[in-house]
């Protein structure tokens, strides 16, 4: 059961935390771009982003105890399967390298909505009135909205892949493996 209750965990959080940055970057970024004055959008992108930031951080706080059950729940397959380890180990590095990159996001976020009042084109898109420490943010920020989604979409894809790891015919792949390396230590 509690096997479960983190796989759920992990999931449902990992489905947050890529989802929403996904559709904020898609829609939210963009339709600041449609409210008529340069210096609303830069509000509007930041209330919404600033709304969605404390979801985030629980999204990604769930999945992080889930992974952690799942690893925990795991850890005799992590020990015994060269190929659980190997894929664990990128999970790992994806979520690592998604966990540093909305943190950095976030940090740029920061910068730019202490700046609300000031004329942008949109969310992630400076204006020529736009301040250098702001426009440079953005630009950041316009690359990061993008990068997020693709290392949370990759840790869903290494999921997966651990998931088909369980199946009988791998798990019996992975006891032939180790019963092959125990009989070459003996010989």
């Amino acid at each position: 059961m509690a096997s479960t209750v983190s796989r759920v965990l992990h999931d449902v959080g990992l489905a947050a935390w890529f989802g929403g940055t996904l559709a904020n970057a898609v829609s939210l970024n963009h339709a600041a771009s449609k409210v008529g004055d340069p210096n609303e959008a830069g509000r509007v992108a930041n209330d919404g982003w600033d709304r969605w930031t404390p979801v985030n951080a629980v999204a990604i706080g769930v999945h992080l105890v889930g992974a952690v059950g799942q690893l925990a729940a795991n850890r005799e397959r992590v020990r015994t399967q060269p190929a659980v380890r190997v894929t664990s180990a990128v999970k790992t590095g994806f979520t690592v390298a998604a966990l540093g990159a909305t943190a950095y996001s976030r940090k740029l976020g920061r910068t730019v909505s202490k700046n609300q009042d000031v004329a942008v084109r949109g969310g992630t898109t400076p204006s020529t009135q736009t301040p250098p420490d702001v426009a440079d943010a953005q630009r950041q920020l316009d690359a990061l909205q993008w990068l997020i989604p693709v290392l949370t979409g990759s840790i869903i894809g290494t999921a997966s892949a651990l998931g088909e790891q369980q199946r009988p015919p791998n798990r019996a792949v992975g006891f032939i493996d180790r019963t092959a390396r125990r009989v070459v230590e003996k010989s």
